[in-house]
């Protein structure tokens, strides 16, 4: 398996030359795609044909980062801005029996999609605690401000996914529900004692198995005041490995992300060192790709494992 520890974006509908060469060169672990990669079905479908056929692959992976709510990428073919996690928190609250249907039949349709045109992991669910006079960049993207509600509403996520074989991504472990601001633009600070991080912000993760998880560009003061989690061995180590027990492969947020404030390629080189498996980099800009594929290594042992427990729950 020879390939770069590395996500790649794709720029628009469909691959151009010069992504072609590039991606059958770099040979990056997998393509993430959004909004502006969907224009219909059928082009979808192309699109992630063209991007398997370049790794001789069915079940290279692909990914979507479709949470529902005012993350949607796929509502050029099915409009899901209504269905946020928030939406179904509250309709749990209201009814557990009605929830429970109504989830399902949300997933599975959402699934039914992925699954047509080849999508084989979905960026979700979010599992951090909303709190209140928090930045509204979690807000509805949130189940709940209750972390219990948050683990069982989490777990469903994840299981219905697993039963249309599809896979998930936890995120933003270990917890983005306390920032103040948005880390695409700015870094959050969270400065809560390690204590309520554990009982309540750490809590879905660590009772919520998936076979991914993605970091949070947030710096958490009373483990690592000088970096954020996806930059810090501290909370790579002793919080999403140790405490939070993640076992999966752990993939960094995007690190174009104004939160991380050095270069792309450091940004990228101290996310591996600290422990992330693979680097996130989603706008599709050909140049800061290449200056990536230039640094970062191909996947390790460790990562060629998990990669193949993934090809072989796929089935």
């Amino acid at each position: 398996m020879n390939r770069k520890a590395i996500i790649f974006g794709v720029k628009g509908y469909s691959l151009k030359k010069e992504e072609k060469q590039f991606f059958k060169k770099t040979k990056p672990w997998g393509i993430i795609l959004f909004s502006r990669n969907i224009k219909n079905l059928s082009q979808l479908k192309y699109l992630i044909t063209d991007i398997k056929n370049i790794f001789k692959h069915t079940k290279y992976p692909i990914l979507i980062d479709s949470e529902g709510g005012k993350v949607s990428r796929l509502n050029k073919i099915i409009d899901l801005s209504v269905f946020s996690q928030n939406y179904f928190g509250k309709l749990y609250e209201n009814d557990k029996k009605i929830f429970l249907n109504y989830y399902k039949i949300y997933i599975n349709t959402v699934c039914s999609v992925l699954k047509n045109v080849g999508i084989n992991i979905n960026t979700v669910p979010v599992l951090d605690v909303r709190r209140r006079n928090s930045h509204r960049v979690i807000g509805s993207r949130s189940f709940s401000e209750d972390s219990k509600k948050v683990t069982f509403l989490g777990n469903t996520c994840i299981n219905f996914y697993k039963e249309n074989k599809i896979a998930t991504v936890i995120k933003h472990i270990p917890g983005h529900g306390l920032s103040k601001s948005d880390s695409h633009y700015k870094t959050p600070v969270v400065s809560e004692n390690k204590k309520e991080l554990i009982k309540k912000d750490f809590k879905p993760f660590n009772e919520c198995k998936s076979p991914f998880a993605m970091t949070a560009h947030v710096v958490y003061k009373k483990y690592d005041p000088s970096n954020t989690a996806t930059h810090s061995k501290i909370i790579i180590n002793k919080v999403i490995r140790n405490h939070i027990k993640f076992k999966g492969l752990l993939i960094s947020d995007d690190i174009s992300m104004k939160s991380l404030k050095f270069s792309l390629e450091e940004n990228a080189k101290k996310a591996l060192k600290a422990g992330c498996n693979l680097i996130l980099h989603c706008n599709g800009n050909i140049k800061e790709m290449n200056k990536l594929a230039k640094i970062v290594p191909k996947i390790d042992k460790f990562i060629q494992k998990k990669t193949s427990h993934f090809y072989n729950f796929l089935g």
